[in-house]
């Protein structure tokens, strides 16, 4: 049954990959994302491959632009079978004591009260219709700290919470509930944490094949797709000579 998938961050990496692995499995999307450009460009991919795609821009940290967004859906499009809360990032790698703290509200703005936002516009709308999946996207990060990671883990650690808490409010209903918890990608997430320093973002994936954005997204479209008596609650994804967040084998 082909469904109507929302994906916030969808302009690169995990939620590009969304993108393009839903529309594979011959679902319609939604694609939300703060250029409106990138947003056209990838409209226009799918678009030739047959695909339903309606954009839509705004910045998940301004709640009413998101509710105006969503309020702007054509009726037929206003039901939203899956929501994939992948719009994130991380800024900087100091030390709590010498973190920036314009970098700590982006972060907590995004990944904490973006999330909520989302789920708040869209969550809902799954329970009036006994049916729906959220899949938050997580990180490895948001089960134990590393060096430099503080406040990024802590709103990891929050989403982990988040989606175990929305589990439970659901429960009465065959809504479901997924935390995918990535460990090493490689999109531009290392390089909008250093501020655009090319370099360094490159070294942190030297000496190890990380995973990719679409890797996460087949785990997402599988956890999308179990038969609706299977709620895949949780998953962690790393790569193959990474054991934890902090402990990574480089040859």
């Amino acid at each position: 049954m082909r469904k109507t998938v929302l994906i916030t961050g969808a302009t690169s990496g995990i939620g590009l990959g969304c993108a393009r692995k839903f529309a594979d499995n011959g679902d319609r999307l939604i694609l939300t994302g703060r250029n409106t450009a990138k947003l056209e460009t990838i409209r226009q991919e799918l678009c030739a491959k047959g695909v339903d795609v309606i954009t839509l821009t705004f910045d998940i940290r301004n709640r009413q632009a998101a509710t105006e967004a969503i309020n702007s859906l054509p009726e037929d499009w206003s039901t939203i079978d899956v929501l994939v809360n992948n719009a994130g990032l991380a800024l900087g790698l100091e030390p709590e004591y010498e973190g920036n703290q314009d970098d700590w509200e982006t972060m907590i703005d995004t990944n904490v009260k973006g999330l909520l936002c989302m789920t708040r516009l869209i969550v809902p709308g799954m329970i009036e219709r006994n049916r729906g999946h959220i899949i938050n996207i997580g990180s490895v990060a948001g089960d134990a700290a590393y060096a430099g990671g503080n406040v990024y883990c802590a709103t990891k650690a929050a989403v982990k919470a988040l989606s175990d808490g929305l589990r439970i409010d659901v429960a009465h209903t065959a809504v479901r509930v997924t935390n995918l918890k990535p460990g090493l990608v490689e999109t531009n997430f290392s390089n909008i944490r250093f501020h655009g320093d090319t370099e360094r973002a490159a070294s942190l994936y030297k000496g190890i094949e990380p995973l990719t954005g679409d890797d996460i997204a087949d785990v997402a479209v599988y956890a999308a797709n179990a038969p609706a008596h299977v709620q895949i609650a949780e998953v962690l994804i790393l790569a193959t000579h990474q054991a934890s967040g902090s402990v990574i084998v480089r040859s």
